[in-house]
């Protein structure tokens, strides 16, 4: 049964390679939030990534304490999914096997994994619900969708899920429709760059914005040919960290421009940069073609077509691709990541009934 009378007050926690941070809301009101930054000394003493719990768990602790709340006010504590083994969509309570999945590294390394460790700590000392929303690793994917080309080898889902989910949520709100009504191809453009197509609720095809599918983007090399990249591993030129390097953080628009930061190349080209002009225009063109592709999943029958994500701050960006896809359905532009929103919002549903929590 929907609760939506009473208040629930909520703490958001997403830790970043450098930075955590940090959001107190109450119901669908955001409180306070803080951005905590690092600099690489501050975890020179931590042998790995779990180390620095104690540290990002202290600045936690001084954000409630400038924000007069005790852990123990708390209705719930929702953390950034990180790297766990492949899930449904949803929000998921913080249980003993997704600890030690999150604990091993069970699907790589990343900082977003001492959300759900963070979160997991404060519920068991204090008796409240821990939970995660919406991880990378969501994989709703069609079995037709996750055939390779090459047996063996399967198309692996590591996408912008957390963002793209809460802005299709909104997107239909505003349309007076429900998620789970809707079809749109969301497109998260940040320092990667995924676009999915959401069938009624589903994400059920998806590029990997991690490492080589899809676009370009300010920072990876999305899909290149294959045999270009098999000679430069057997050159003798590149270790395999450098090739990895390469395609998911060293490529695209940085490999180009010597920049990731799409301000700075917006002003190369105002100052007359016909290089950047180029660039630029093909991010956004070969995003219009991935697009393309996921209205083709989607049958052609589109609610709407939506741009997230730090680079949907640009007008030009923005314009570049409108003016290729617009003709397909509307385009509805929710720059930003907002994802400590979206973690809030994953955990508020459930508080109130809206939807059904589930186990790791």
């Amino acid at each position: 049964m929907e609760n939506t009378n009473t208040l629930f007050k909520i703490l958001a926690i997403n830790p970043g390679s450098t930075s955590t941070k940090l959001a107190l809301f109450e119901n669908e009101n955001m409180l306070a939030e803080k951005t905590v930054r690092y600099d690489v000394a501050d975890f020179a003493g931590c042998a790995n990534l779990m180390e620095q719990k104690p540290l990002r768990m202290a600045c936690l602790t001084e954000f409630l304490q400038e924000n007069d709340t005790a852990m123990a006010d708390l209705d719930a504590v929702v953390g950034r999914g990180g790297l766990i083994r492949p899930v449904e969509a949803g929000t998921y309570t913080v249980n003993e096997q997704m600890l030690a999945d999150l604990y091993a590294g069970i699907a790589g390394v990343h900082a977003s994994s001492l959300g759900g460790v963070m979160a997991e700590e404060i519920g068991r000392e204090h008796g409240i619900p821990a939970y995660i929303v919406d991880p990378v690793v969501v994989d709703e994917l069609e079995p037709v969708a996750k055939i390779s080309g090459l047996p063996g080898i399967r198309r692996v889902c590591v996408f912008h899920a957390l963002n793209t989910r809460a802005v299709a949520r909104i997107c239909a709100a505003n349309l007076n429709m429900k998620y789970e009504d809707a079809r749109f191809i969301v497109a998260h453009l940040g320092g990667g760059i995924s676009v999915g197509a959401h069938r009624y609720g589903r994400v059920i095809d998806v590029n990997n914005g991690l490492t080589g599918e899809g676009p370009f983007s300010p920072e990876r090399s999305g899909g290149i040919l294959l045999n270009a990249i098999i000679e430069r591993c057997y050159s003798g030129e590149y270790s395999k960290k450098d090739m990895l390097d390469l395609v998911s953080k060293n490529g695209g628009m940085k490999a180009y421009l010597g920049t990731h930061d799409l301000n700075k190349a917006e002003e190369m080209i105002l100052q007359g940069d016909e290089k950047a002009a180029l660039i630029v225009e093909a991010m956004a063109y070969q995003v219009c073609k991935e697009i393309g592709a996921m209205a083709a999943v989607l049958e052609g029958r589109i609610d709407g077509i939506i741009l997230t994500g730090g680079l949907a701050y640009s007008p030009r960006f923005n314009g570049a691709i409108k003016q290729r896809v617009d003709k397909l359905a509307p385009v509805y532009v929710y720059p930003g990541e907002n994802e400590l929103e979206a973690l809030a919002m994953g955990a508020l549903r459930v508080l109130r009934g809206e939807e059904k929590v589930k186990i790791y």
